[in-house]
């Protein structure tokens, strides 16, 4: 996730890296913890790589786990499966009623985030 993210920050796509990675991403999705998630589906999305499978794993991964997501996680997850067009009403209804509950938790940053979704 780090790794990705530092691309991602600088501007660099590195499309065989984030290839790589993803793949290498999706087979350890259980090891993941929700900034781990986070970072990497905001990596991708910032870096403008497509990658359905581990979008579609970290999805999955973030339904088990959304008790355990802090407001910038929220934030930056939401954020990032809107910005790659991901339509799965389970996801972003889970996290909608998750970020409600918490709202107050939401700093203006992560409050402007979700505004941009």
């Amino acid at each position: 996730a780090n790794t990705m993210w530092a691309f991602a920050t600088a501007g660099v796509a590195a499309e065989t890296l984030f290839g790589a990675i993803a793949g290498a991403a999706e087979n350890r999705i259980r090891d993941f913890n929700p900034q781990d998630m986070a970072n990497t589906v905001w990596a991708f999305a910032t870096a403008g790589v497509a990658a359905k499978a581990l979008f579609g794993a970290i999805a999955g991964a973030a339904l088990n786990r959304i008790g355990d997501f802090n407001p910038q996680d929220f934030a930056n997850t939401v954020w990032a499966f809107a910005c790659v067009g991901w339509a799965q009403h389970d996801l972003f209804a889970a996290l909608g009623s998750a970020i409600l509950r918490r709202f107050g938790e939401l700093n203006d940053t992560e409050k402007s985030q979700l505004y941009l979704v």
